[in-house]
């Protein structure tokens, strides 16, 4: 995979610098500018150099690699502090996004108008990531209600696809899709993200939906200029946008070589489709031209492309699901995920019962800074494992629910507490258990972990109380390479299993079904104090992008919240760490704190955790977490610098 030189600072030198909100500081350091209103960027002072070359790699990267590999690292943003305010904020992937959200929230618009605008900026400025031909998980908080809404807008397989869809070509041709499964129609599901948008809007929106999309359709019409990370993304996966006339034709210049840094970027296809849908309303995206041009854009052969088999009626048919959310308690909170079919909110709510188990406040960070400190040996070593644990239930019961029961029936067997509690005793705190063993619940099943990696995560507060936790996403990044009416589609279909059924012949939970949706890892994530039994104030909301990460970098940021009293910016700072159900444990090396030279035999973290019987991988990560917490005078929050995230509101 092709890598920016010295990943480690080109965000730190180039990504868009911290930002400072009017008549408030950022965190502890240099009071506001007094002249910039609220909702406004503006520069923390350093001016930003160009970046160095991209560096070349040996070997052009493959489709398989695209596909098993998250976004690239594009670097640390050190010492960010957290942001201040009042009755308001937002965070997103992008400041462009950011921005333009927190001023619907500044003019009297709720969490969910502002998630209208967020998402039609990203998908115009962070494509690579999510956008209108993807899906996601939506967790509302409605304070006039105090209630917890789940919005399900994960894709779903077109009616005609079969159990080999990803597999082979056909029934009679047994070659595998062309290029290969992400890279050919094959890959993309139904998209989403625009119903659940409009379903939202309709039950909590104040502001008139079709204005909600002026700041994306501005932006699209007079251009934006290509950021570092977008630009690294580009260079990463030139060879495959090729591979797509319309994506070559965007992303590329003329000459075939990516656009780079401060390339200006304009895309009127966008502003057409977006004004369509900001006139019409969802229906736009679901039948019409657009839909005929999906459908289109998704059978086409050029190149030799296995085309994929998404109808008319496909789109016309998608439904938003409303499920119930996922609520279980920590350390006397509630904490609300998302329930199937994304796993991350069963892997995160099982991983804290079992750390409920432990004294984590005894293993808090040392020498704590504004990148989080450096967590202790043990504190690494019992969150891993809790998750291993985790993850192996995860992998082997967790599906689309419309399709495969959980153990039991609902998530209540996998996070009973008698079972969490056997679950924590397997935990030594003397040596890594290595692979877990999951839980013994009829039947067996094993469902192979499918990648998921093109996300975004929005997080979002308003002036009424209301709240948003929005994870949205393509899946890998550029989703499947097609590009139509100025958006890219996803290649969600992908985390489904290509294989039918297991070694033994069982059928696997997540195969490719018709209609059904492919498991997630995305886990989106609300926090409530508690008032004796009931539900008391929001007090934090929180998510990240990742792929089948997200549920370590979510699970490290509640701890570091709540057991290592981080504030927000802290928690997500902090060195990403933590495991799947593999001797791998991750130990992000992208962070100034990580030491990775000499493989990090000179890393007290890195040692502490080997001698434990770990197997440590210093490879970049690149989480996108945002996080809001509650204080006495209003809000703080922090934002990934990992990526190029900033938070705003109204002034603290």
């Amino acid at each position: 995979m092709r890598l920016l030189a010295s990943t480690r600072s080109v965000i730190a030198l180039l990504g868009v610098a911290a930002v400072i909100l009017a008549g408030c500081a950022d965190g502890n350091r240099r009071p506001a500018r007094t002249d910039a209103g609220p909702c406004q960027i503006v520069s923390n002072g350093t001016p930003m150099p160009k970046p160095p070359a991209p560096a070349q790699p040996s070997a052009p990267p493959t489709t398989r690699d695209l596909a098993t590999n998250p976004e690239i690292g594009t670097g640390y943003r050190s010492d960010m502090t957290a942001v201040r305010t009042s009755t308001y904020a937002v965070a997103t992937a992008n400041p462009l996004a950011t921005e333009a959200a927190c001023k619907v929230l500044r003019d009297g618009g709720t969490a969910a108008d502002a998630l209208v605008t967020a998402q039609a900026v990203l998908g115009l400025v962070e494509p690579q990531s999510s956008g209108i031909g993807g899906g996601g998980f939506l967790l509302y908080y409605d304070a006039a209600g105090n209630a917890v809404r789940a919005f399900d807008g994960r894709e779903t397989a077109p009616v005609a696809a079969t159990e080999n869809y990803l597999r082979w070509v056909s029934e009679t041709d047994h070659t595998v899709p062309k290029p290969d499964a992400r890279a050919s129609g094959r890959s993309i599901g139904v998209p989403g993200i625009v119903r659940l948008l409009d379903d939202a809007h309709r039950q909590y929106g104040k502001k008139a939906w079709r204005d909600l999309f002026n700041p994306a359709v501005s932006l699209a019409d007079q251009g934006f200029d290509i950021s570092p990370r977008l630009a690294a993304a580009i260079d990463d996966a030139d060879a495959q946008l090729r591979l797509d006339p319309a994506a070559g034709g965007y992303f590329l210049n003329t000459d075939g070589s990516p656009k780079p840094v401060g390339t200006r970027m304009t895309n009127p296809a966008y502003a057409k489709t977006l004004g369509a849908i900001a006139s019409e309303g969802a229906k736009a995206f679901y039948t019409g031209d657009i839909a005929r041009a999906v459908v289109a854009a998704a059978a086409d052969t050029s190149g030799g492309r296995t085309p994929g088999a998404i109808t008319e009626q496909d789109l016309a048919g998608y439904a938003v699901k409303h499920r119930d959310p996922l609520c279980t308690t920590y350390r006397g909170r509630e904490v609300c995920g998302m329930p199937p079919p994304s796993s991350g909110g069963i892997a995160v709510a099982a991983t804290l019962g079992m750390l409920e188990h432990f004294p984590m406040s005894n293993y808090k960070p040392a020498r704590v800074d504004l990148n989080g400190g450096h967590p202790s040996v043990t504190g690494v070593h019992l969150v891993s494992e809790a998750e291993r644990l985790a993850y192996a239930d995860r992998d082997r019961y967790v599906a689309d629910t419309d399709f495969v029961p959980l153990p039991g029936g609902s998530p209540e067997t996998l996070l009973d507490g008698a079972y969490l509690t056997g679950r924590a005793a397997l935990i030594s705190k003397n040596h890594t258990m290595g692979v877990a063993a999951p839980g013994d619940f009829a039947p067996p099943m094993t469902v192979p972990p499918a990648p998921e990696h093109g996300t975004s995560q929005i997080s979002i507060i308003d002036s009424f109380g209301n709240a948003a936790s929005l994870t949205t996403t393509i899946e890998s990044a550029f989703g499947s390479f097609h590009m139509v009416d100025g958006f890219l589609l996803n290649n969600q279909l992908t985390d489904f299993s290509a294989e039918p059924v297991s070694a033994e012949g069982q059928p696997l939970p997540n195969r490719v079904q018709p209609g059904k949706r492919p498991r997630s890892t995305m886990a989106p994530t609300l926090v409530f104090d508690k008032t004796g039994t009931q539900r008391g104030p929001l007090y934090a909301v929180l998510g990240s992008p990742g792929g089948a990460v997200i549920i370590q970098f979510v699970v490290k940021t509640l701890v570091g919240i709540m057991d290592w009293n981080l504030d927000p910016q802290q928690a997500v700072s902090m060195i990403d760490f933590g495991a799947a159900n593999t001797p791998v444990t991750n130990v992000g090396g992208e962070h100034p704190l990580v030491d990775t030279v000499a493989n990090g035999d000179r890393d007290q973290l890195v040692e502490g955790l080997r001698a434990l019987g770990h197997q440590v991988s210093l490879a970049d990560q690149s989480s996108g977490l945002s996080a809001l917490v509650r204080t006495s005078a209003g809000w703080i929050g922090g934002a990934d610098p990992r990526r190029e995230g900033v938070v705003l509101g109204d002034a603290g």
